[in-house]
C-alpha cells in the first residue's frame, strides 16, 4: 500500500488559490482513475478535479468553502500498489493529475438516464429516501444538481402527494461558498461602503415597444430585439452630459475616475448566482450589435464558460428582473462604480394623454418604472434625477434613438 497526495496543480492565468466548491469523494470513498474528485472555483471559471490514480480516499485538503493556495493538498490517496515502486512509498509522494476540465452547465437529460454519482446534498437525499424516489431517475438542475424543487417537480409528475398540500422537509444547512459567497462579499462591501440613494421615475414606453414589434418583425437574420438594446443606447446618448454616472470611485485613494467610454455591465442570473459580464465600448454599437452581444456574454455566463476578461472592467450596471421587474427596485451599486440602473416591469395603465383638439382623453398606455441607485459621495440627487430625465425623454421619443 502506498499514499499519493494530489496537490491542487497549477490552472494558469496567473491562479494562485482556488476554493472548494463541491465535493465528489467522501474519506473512505473508492475512487477510480480519471473519477471527479471536486470542483474548485477560480476567478475565472469552475474547474473539475479527476483522480490521478484508483485507490481510497484517506484525506481531504478542506471543506466546501475552503480556499487552498496551488500546490496545497486536495486529497490523499491510498492505492494497492503492492511495494509503491512506480508511484513512491512515502506519504510525500505526489502525483500530477490529468489536465483538469473546465465545467460548464450540464445539459438537460432524460428523467430516466442513469448517473454514476448523483450530486445532491444530505438534506435532499434524506428526504428522496422518505419519499422512496431513486434520485438517479431525477431530472436535475442546469448545474447537475438535485435540489428540493426538482424533488417537489419530480412528486409532480409522477402523481404523488395524494391529494397533500406537501410533506414539511427537513431544514437544510447550505454552505455558503463559491461565487455565492463573492456575491455575498461584494454586496456587503457595497452597502458598508456607499452611501446609497435611489431615484425612480415612470416612463410611457408605447411608442418604443410599437417600434420594437415592427423592428422585430423586419429580419428574421437579425438577433431579436428586447429592451436592452434601447435602454444601452439611451444610455449612451446621455452620459456625455453627465460624466459623474459612467464613474468609479476609488474611496481608498479618494479619486474619482470619469470613463470616456461605455462598459456596460448586464447583471444576469445563472444556475450558479449573479453575475455581471461587462458590454465593452456599448457606445459605438448599434441595436442590434447590442443584442448579438447581450445575448452572447448572457448565454456564456449562465452556461458556465464566460471568459475571466467578460466580467471585469464595467463602469455602469443595469440589473433587470425582466417580467419580475416589480413595481420598483431599489438595486446595490456594483462597487467600485458609482450607479447602477433597473429597468422594472411594462404594465398597462389608462393615462391621460392630449386628444389633438387641446384637451385630454384616457387611452391604454404601456408604461415603466426605471430606477436608479447611486453613490451620494459623488452623485447628487439632482443628477441622478436629471440624468434619468434624459434618458425617459429619449425613451419615450424612440425614434431618435436611430438617429445618426
Amino acid at each position: 500500500m502506498s499514499r499519493i497526495i494530489f496537490r491542487l496543480p497549477d490552472i494558469g492565468e496567473g491562479i494562485a488559490e482556488a476554493e472548494i466548491v463541491a465535493w465528489h469523494v467522501a474519506v473512505g470513498d473508492w475512487v477510480e482513475e480519471d473519477k471527479p474528485l471536486a470542483d474548485v472555483m477560480t476567478d475565472k471559471a469552475t474547474v473539475e478535479m479527476e483522480s490521478p490514480a484508483t485507490g481510497r480516499i484517506v484525506e481531504l485538503g478542506g471543506e466546501v468553502g475552503s480556499r487552498l493556495a496551488i500546490g496545497a493538498p486536495l486529497v490523499v490517496i491510498e492505492t494497492g500498489d503492492g511495494d509503491g515502486s512506480e508511484r513512491g512509498n512515502d506519504e510525500h509522494a505526489s502525483s500530477l493529475p490529468p489536465p483538469p476540465r473546465i465545467v460548464p452547465d450540464r445539459e438537460d437529460r432524460p428523467a430516466a438516464a442513469p448517473l454514476l454519482r448523483v450530486l445532491a446534498s444530505p438534506a435532499v437525499r434524506a428526504r428522496a429516501r422518505d419519499l422512496g424516489i431513486d434520485l438517479a431517475v431525477v431530472r436535475p438542475g442546469p448545474d447537475g444538481r438535485v435540489r428540493h424543487g426538482d424533488l417537489d417537480r419530480y412528486v409532480a409528475w409522477s402523481g404523488g402527494g395524494h391529494g397533500a398540500a406537501g410533506k414539511a422537509r427537513a431544514d437544510e444547512v447550505v454552505k455558503v461558498a463559491g461565487l455565492r459567497r463573492r456575491i455575498a462579499e461584494n454586496m456587503a462591501a457595497s452597502k458598508r461602503h456607499i452611501p446609497h440613494f435611489s431615484y425612480v421615475e415612470e416612463i410611457d414606453v408605447t411608442a418604443l415597444e410599437s417600434m420594437r414589434a415592427d423592428l422585430n418583425g423586419e429580419d428574421d437574420t437579425r438577433p431579436r430585439l428586447t429592451l436592452l438594446p434601447f435602454l444601452v443606447t439611451a444610455i449612451c446618448r446621455v452620459i456625455p452630459d453627465f460624466p459623474m454616472i459612467n464613474a468609479r470611485y476609488d474611496d481608498e485613494a479618494e479619486v474619482v475616475t470619469r470613463h470616456g467610454a461605455v462598459h456596460m455591465g448586464i447583471a444576469t442570473q445563472t444556475p450558479q448566482g449573479l453575475m455581471v459580464p461587462v458590454l465593452r465600448n456599448a457606445q459605438d454599437k448599434n441595436l442590434w450589435q447590442l443584442a448579438r452581444e447581450i445575448a452572447r456574454l448572457a448565454e456564456d455566463a449562465r452556461s458556465g464558460v464566460i471568459a475571466r476578461q467578460d466580467l471585469i472592467g464595467s463602469t455602469l450596471t443595469i440589473t433587470s428582473l425582466g417580467a419580475l421587474g416589480g413595481v420598483a427596485t431599489t438595486p446595490v451599486i456594483n462597487r467600485p462604480e458609482v450607479a447602477i440602473i433597473g429597468p422594472n416591469r411594462i404594465v398597462e395603465r389608462p393615462m391621460f394623454v392630449p386628444d389633438g383638439l387641446g384637451g385630454e382623453r384616457v387611452a391604454k398606455r404601456k408604461l415603466m418604472n426605471l430606477s436608479i441607485s447611486c453613490d451620494h459621495r459623488v452623485v447628487d440627487g439632482w443628477d441622478a434625477a436629471s440624468f434619468v430625465q434624459a434618458v425617459k425623454n429619449l425613451l419615450e421619443r424612440p425614434a431618435r434613438l436611430l438617429a445618426p
